[in-house]
């Protein structure tokens, strides 16, 4: 199957500046761009007052917990979590987590994003449903380590690794899921490390997301969390994806320099819980690659990334009480290239090029708080939402167009949902 935009303005999010013109589709890869194509192809699509950009990549998802929005708000992480969000967990069925994990999916593709890194149980079922519902997808069994399940988690995590990495026409590849420094002691984080040096598998796990995070390392192992996955090895070995990164003084900054992968920021859930800011501009003036994530609905409540775009530019500003930080074109890099760079999928997607996969967003500019158009970057980090997102293709597929989901049965997704969160939450 042949597709091709027609007369979108383009953003590659690489080199260049945008421009109105055409992009060839030829199966699952971008083939042409330029002003004027003239083909003979299956699907012409209209992109005449709309932006044409990579899709957004959430670089940092707990997809399931989209069942739980709402149900937790209002609480420190530590009482969010043992008081509500494990009870909660506790009950999900495998059918619950294909559910929840098909309603952030939803979610995501009706607001532009079309690839994500998702770390939580029964990833099976999760698999399953991004193979259904055609997104691309970086997936992580959670590994914790605090009291002994007889290697049936680690065993799960392989299992993944080994079923679904390249499946689903290449959309899904797998990582390893180190929780975090305070569930995970050092002798099961350096097995873990030294398989993903083995198998050549990245990380994905979550550091400094709060100051208790913090002390109670430093009160166990007297190190920073940052030092302490520092000293086991892991920066050194392995393709890493952090998620949080908020207690991290200049120190820290300088261990996770020159590592391979880096940091996902996710200020909307950091802001929710009260967690801090992330000092992702130190970061980046060390050549730190920072991609976006939202956490799970659980947290943040919405997968919106334009949401985190928005918070992720103006806690800078704020941060540094400095409006030239992280300017506009920046934030949408790191929702795209930097995020791409983070799942380890950068050569395929997170620009629009020639050879590229077709993973295309396009975003209605014809509305009042999208007009006139001064400068396109500005409009779409300070000013878009979710909602704008016209049409979602992935792969060369198109999975939303004219607002409809064209891959999930939109009226049966909210009828299981209702039922499954009502039962699950029911007296917690």
């Amino acid at each position: 199957m042949q597709k091709l935009i027609k007369g979108a303005t383009i953003l590659t999010m690489g080199n260049g500046e945008p421009f109105i013109g055409d992009i060839l589709i030829d199966k699952d890869r971008i083939t042409e761009i330029k002003t004027t194509i003239t083909a003979e192809v299956d699907e012409v699509i209209n992109g005449e007052g709309m932006a044409a950009m990579p899709g957004l990549i959430n670089a940092h998802q707990h997809t399931p917990m989209s069942l739980l929005r709402g149900f937790s708000d209002d609480l420190k992480l530590m009482d969010w979590l043992d008081k509500k969000m494990l009870p909660a967990e506790s009950r999900m069925t495998p059918e619950d987590i294909y559910w929840g994990a098909k309603l952030a999916m939803a979610e995501m593709i009706k607001s532009g994003t079309t690839a994500f890194a998702d770390m939580y149980i029964h990833m099976n079922e999760i698999a399953l449903a991004a193979e259904e519902v055609g997104m691309r997808a970086s997936l992580t069994r959670g590994l914790v380590f605090l009291e002994n399940d007889g290697g049936r988690r680690m065993s799960e995590a392989i299992d993944l690794i080994h079923r679904w990495s390249g499946k689903a026409e290449g959309r899904i590849t797998t990582m390893l899921g180190p929780h975090s420094p305070y569930m995970v002691p050092p002798q099961s984080f350096k097995e873990v490390i030294s398989l993903a040096e083995q198998e050549s598998i990245a990380i994905h796990t979550h550091l400094a997301e709060t100051k208790e995070e913090v002390i109670k390392i430093r009160e166990k192992y007297y190190q920073t969390p940052t030092e302490y996955l520092y000293h086991l090895g892991l920066f050194e070995k392995a393709h890493v994806l952090l998620a949080h990164s908020v207690h991290l003084n200049r120190r820290d900054i300088g261990y996770l320099k020159g590592m391979r992968g880096g940091v996902s920021h996710n200020p909307v859930s950091n802001l929710k819980l009260g967690c801090g800011i992330a000092p992702i501009t130190d970061m980046v003036e060390q050549g730190i690659t920072v991609g976006l994530g939202t956490d799970g609905a659980g947290s943040a409540t919405t997968l919106d990334m334009f949401e985190e775009i928005k918070a992720a530019t103006w806690l800078q500003k704020l941060d540094y009480g400095d409006p030239t930080k992280l300017h506009a074109i920046d934030a949408l890099r790191m929702a795209t290239v930097g995020s791409a760079g983070l799942l380890n999928i950068g050569h395929e997607v997170g620009t629009l090029e020639i050879g590229k996969k077709a993973d295309i967003i396009l975003i209605d500019l014809r509305k009042p708080h999208l007009q006139p158009i001064h400068n396109i970057h500005s409009l779409l980090s300070y000013c878009a939402n979710g909602s704008d997102v016209d049409t979602t293709i992935v792969n060369g597929k198109v999975l939303m167009q004219g607002r409809q989901l064209l891959t999930i049965d939109e009226d049966e997704l909210l009828k299981q949902v209702s039922t499954r969160s009502k039962r699950i939450v029911d007296g917690i």
